[in-house]
């Protein structure tokens, strides 16, 4: 409290993880005043950026992200606003810029933060500051075609010196895509061969890795955040992943539009062999903030599948299509005659039926289709002797 007043800001969404670029920030700058007070302006003040030093003192790299001011209560020469005892809010409406604004974040030999400044101008007063977080975070959609991509490695070493070498170790790691989001449990699909003499154990971590740059030299720090492991492979045995998870846990999402800082991570599958250097492939991952479209990852799939499976057609269809036969041209009148009779021996019959079914089948290969006619193409003033079929029977 400053001379009789309580000043805070109020965030209308405060459960709010983070505002990305160009969003608006609503909410509240709340003044609790003990006895009427005389107010020259109000205004909101949004700064930040980020921050890179390998020292305790405050010299370092620093990249402004954020500079803007709203007014709230507008100072005018020689006015002033009077306001009465009790509990005053003052609503805000704060347009983020456009352009790319950093996700906070605190690391090793950085920060990246942003802040709101509530400045209370009165008059014969210090001007009265409150400050409270305001949380970024950066769009990162992982729907995009380059985050959907799989991602393989794969690595082969031989275990043992030069003198008595005991074979070689491969390993085959793949993941269906690059982007994902917290919470998320990534599939990890592998293979481990062991031809070496030697127990080992296959494992996966993910790994984040931060990366800070101060007056040209760079330091960075590695942290594992989550793991898993396989089971042991014996001697001249393999191993198969298909599909292990491993969850994601809360963590900043990829950092990757800043000069000073950097935030990235790794999937790593690696080997654990006694007395040997671990064997390791690592993944890179991308933790986005716009999480995956089941429905648009399994379309783009199915097209990319399709465009693989149907590509035989572009060798096997001619550039011109043939037309087809005339039908007059494969059929004899004599076969297009209905009213001809039709005598079956029954012999025939009988010698018929021993036929393969499709010898039988040739035979009506090319019978005309049905005929629509809104008139009767063959009126029952035919005679009988016309539309009967002869059957010759013996006995």
């Amino acid at each position: 409290m400053v001379g009789g007043v309580i000043m805070s800001i109020v965030l209308e969404n405060e459960r709010k993880n983070g505002y990305a670029e160009g969003e608006t920030v609503c909410g509240q700058v709340i003044l609790e005043l003990l006895e009427d007070t005389q107010v020259l302006g109000l205004h909101l003040h949004g700064h930040g950026g980020a921050f890179a030093s390998f020292t305790m003192k405050r010299e370092g790299e620093w990249v402004e992200c954020l500079n803007k001011e709203i007014t709230l209560i507008a100072r005018s020469t020689g006015e002033t606003h009077m306001y009465t005892a009790g509990s005053h809010k003052l609503p805000f409406r704060f347009q983020l810029p456009d352009g790319p604004l950093v996700t906070s974040f605190t690391g090793k030999y950085g920060r990246v933060q942003y802040r709101f400044t509530a400045v209370l101008e009165r008059p014969l007063m210090p001007a009265y500051t409150v400050d409270r977080e305001l949380r970024v975070t950066s769009r990162i959609d992982v729907n995009s075609p380059a985050l959907l991509a799989p991602v393989q490695q794969s690595k082969e070493k031989m275990v043992g010196c030069w003198l008595c070498t005991s074979g070689p170790i491969s390993l085959n790691a793949r993941i269906g895509r690059k982007g994902y989001c917290n919470g998320e449990a990534i599939p990890i699909y592998a293979e481990i061969e062991n031809g070496s003499s030697r127990l080992v154990v296959p494992k996966a971590a993910i790994f984040q890795i931060q990366s800070f740059i101060v007056h040209g030299k760079m330091k960075t720090h590695k942290q594992m955040l989550a793991k898993v492991r396989g089971n042991h492979i014996a001697s001249g045995t393999t191993e198969t992943w298909n599909g292990k998870t491993l969850k994601i846990p809360q963590v900043t999402p990829t950092i990757a539009d800043c000069h000073i800082i950097r935030v990235d991570y790794v999937l790593a599958v690696y080997i654990h062999i006694p007395g040997e250097k671990k064997m390791m492939v690592e993944l890179p991952l991308v933790i986005g903030t716009v999480p995956l479209n089941g429905f648009l990852y399994r379309s783009s799939t199915a097209t990319s599948q399709f465009t693989v499976d149907m590509s035989w057609l572009a060798l096997t269809l001619p550039e011109q299509p043939e037309a087809p036969p005339n039908y007059a041209d494969i059929v004899s009148e004599e076969e297009l005659s209905w009213s001809t009779p039709v005598a079956i021996d029954q012999r025939e019959l009988s010698e018929g039926s021993h036929f393969p079914p499709f010898c039988v089948i040739q035979e009506f290969r090319f019978q005309p289709p049905p005929l629509y006619s809104e008139e009767d193409p063959h009126p029952t003033n035919q005679t009988a002797e016309q539309r009967t079929v002869s059957f010759i029977l013996e006995d």
